[in-house]
């Protein structure tokens, strides 16, 4: 077709526009897959916030109770649950962390 646009730049255009799309998709994929990550970090850390955790005695030190979300004693699991955590802090040999204060989460209901 003289002075038209022939069907192979057409779909060399159309090529384009589809590669655009889907730079545009997957960016949005990406956006999302962060969003949803940073999301379940969330939920975890409020999470173990609600649980707390004992470092075990140290030879020069008590062993101490933390709040699960505390980060100067990272542990992935054997959380407590509130009773437990009354329990531990009863015993005489172990202390509450001054740093993350787990008493405070385990105030009267």
């Amino acid at each position: 077709m003289p002075g038209g646009i022939s069907d192979l730049d057409k779909n060399r255009t159309l090529a384009d526009w589809l590669e655009w799309q889907l730079r545009q998709v997957k960016g949005r994929i990406r956006e999302l897959e962060i969003k949803e990550q940073q999301e379940q970090r969330r939920r975890e850390q409020a999470h173990a916030a609600l649980r707390w955790k004992i470092q075990p005695q140290r030879s020069s030190s008590a062993a101490l109770v933390h709040r699960g979300d505390c980060a100067l004693y990272p542990v992935e699991g054997g959380f407590l649950d509130r009773e437990e955590a009354l329990i531990a802090l009863a015993e005489p040999d172990i202390e509450p962390c001054q740093i993350c204060n787990p008493q405070t989460g385990l105030q009267p209901q």
